[in-house]
């Protein structure tokens, strides 16, 4: 009961020091603040989506014959594939530190 104080002590005064109003509630966390990691991640994810969607109507429009440009087909086919394996290898970090942390003895 004495470390999580301490913990919740040192959170409070990180908090402070990082301009954040008051502490969180037991239990609960800290009200969100935009630009966060969280938004961070969203916006990336939709940024991955909609590439991921604009090669596919590319490939789409291409196999229909409605385009010939190959060159801009595969440019956008492979800005999508990096931009998916970019957020794969960060899932898997995320889940990683996520793992060390649970393994982490108390």
């Amino acid at each position: 009961m004495q470390m999580r104080s301490a913990i919740l002590n040192q959170n409070t005064a990180l908090q402070r020091a990082a301009g954040q109003e008051g502490p969180a509630a037991v239990g609960g966390a800290a009200p969100a603040q935009g630009g966060g990691f969280g938004d961070t991640m969203v916006s990336a994810l939709k940024a991955v989506n909609e590439q991921q969607a604009k090669s596919s109507g590319l490939t789409e429009s291409f196999e229909r014959g409605e385009t010939s440009d190959l060159v801009q087909v595969m440019v956008e086919r492979q800005k999508a594939s990096v931009g998916f394996e970019a957020t794969l290898q960060v899932r898997n970090k995320l889940l990683s530190a996520y793992r060390d942390i649970m393994n982490m003895p108390v």
